[in-house]
């Protein structure tokens, strides 16, 4: 038995327009399905293409508290200013990010008005474990 990879995330909004238009004019997510007035699952529903993944996002109530459970996108570098003042331009809530040891990417945390905390980082999981490799010697 072999698991290939993340199917999709399923995120629960109280207002799919809003976050509709966070994930596609703020993180440039295709939308590839609205259910409209239809229930074929839950409650009604929008899919989204984002970085090549599956994000659905279903109508019903939001998260009681925020936490550090994220879900985070990966980034260029060269591109973390223009992110930055795009998350600004949409007004989101920014969270402060945990101390970096240098080398492991920047990243911008930020949430949504459900209280799903995101994350658009630059690092990858090679650089994070060279430099924690590096740190340690």
């Amino acid at each position: 038995m072999t698991i290939e990879g993340i199917s999709h995330i399923t995120l629960i909004v109280q207002n799919l327009e809003r976050t509709a238009n966070l994930l596609s004019f703020v993180l440039g997510a295709k939308e590839v399905y609205d259910s409209g007035e239809k229930t074929f699952s839950l409650s009604k529903e929008r899919f989204f293409i984002l970085g090549g993944t599956w994000i659905a996002i279903m109508e019903g109530t939001s998260l009681a508290e925020r936490t550090y459970k994220h879900i985070a996108f990966k980034i260029s570098e060269s591109q973390y200013e223009d992110h930055r003042q795009r998350l600004e331009r949409a007004e989101v809530e920014f969270r402060e990010g945990r101390p970096r040891v240098p080398g492991e990417g920047k990243s911008l945390y930020f949430y949504d008005d459900d209280n799903h905390l995101f994350e658009l980082h630059t690092g990858t999981l090679e650089d994070r474990l060279q430099t924690y490799e590096r740190s340690e010697n």
